[in-house]
């Protein structure tokens, strides 16, 4: 009967170690949202670059907690609510470190657009959206951390501003290079940027979904809502799809 504090006391211990590793990742993804959407701004080379490059930290702080959980649960044993939180902090990493991947091909994206006629306005707005998923970032993690189930709610619905707003810039860009045939391919490179910041909406939603998981114990069930699929439509004729 004594070991059972200890190895929940170790399971505490184990968990609290990955969890901060978990914590570190989400900074070095909100890093990685803000420099990128600066670097396109400003056309900052330098810190596209270091986007890039930073990316290896998300990639590496990813296969440590995937490694750290798996031998938590190897070793421990959780029961199922303990184990639910192990679970759960594995598939907030994964999708953290897909958003990472979206601001990593946006910095890409900056070192083709500096050597393009720039278009008037266009930065702002992909700023603004960027800005909003990486708002929503910060309150999911927060939901996580604190166990907050009405604020990983408001995240999961905010995601439809997101795609609200990229309808807005999806429009936007077809009326640009309407108006200009030279801002055909700039505007292309750009409409794939303001893709992977709504892409990355989604992932931040799903994160915000496992702070629900963790709490409740289900997944929501009812379908969130999602702006007009007119626009998706056109943006898969776009793409080629």
């Amino acid at each position: 009967m004594n070991d059972k504090p200890h190895i929940a006391s170790a399971f505490d211990r184990d968990l609290e170690a990955i969890q901060a590793k978990l914590m570190q990742m989400g900074g070095y993804v909100e890093n990685a949202i803000r420099n990128s959407a600066n670097a396109l701004r400003t056309r900052d080379l330098e810190l596209a670059d270091q986007v890039r490059e930073d990316d290896r930290q998300i990639d590496e702080l990813e296969a440590e907690i995937n490694e750290d959980c798996a031998r938590l649960v190897a070793l421990r044993q959780p029961v199922s609510s303990d184990l639910r939180l192990a679970l759960s902090v594995m598939k907030i990493a994964g999708n953290l470190e897909r958003v990472g991947d979206y601001a990593k091909n946006m910095a890409k994206r900056t070192n083709l657009l500096a050597q393009m006629m720039p278009v008037n306005g266009a930065t702002g707005s992909l700023q603004r959206m960027a800005n909003e998923v990486l708002s929503m970032l910060t309150d999911a993690l927060d939901s996580y951390i604190r166990h907050d189930q009405t604020l990983a709610e408001k995240v999961r619905h905010r995601d439809l501003e997101v795609d609200q707003m990229y309808n807005a810039i999806f429009r936007e860009f077809l009326t640009f290079m309407m108006e200009d045939p030279r801002n055909i391919s700039a505007c292309m490179h750009l409409h794939f940027i303001a893709k992977n910041i709504e892409r990355m909406g989604d992932h931040v939603t799903s994160i915000a979904e496992q702070a629900i998981y963790l709490v409740s114990g289900e997944l929501p069930s009812e379908d969130r809502p999602k702006a007009n699929a007119t626009v998706d439509m056109a943006d898969d004729a776009v793409l080629g799809h």
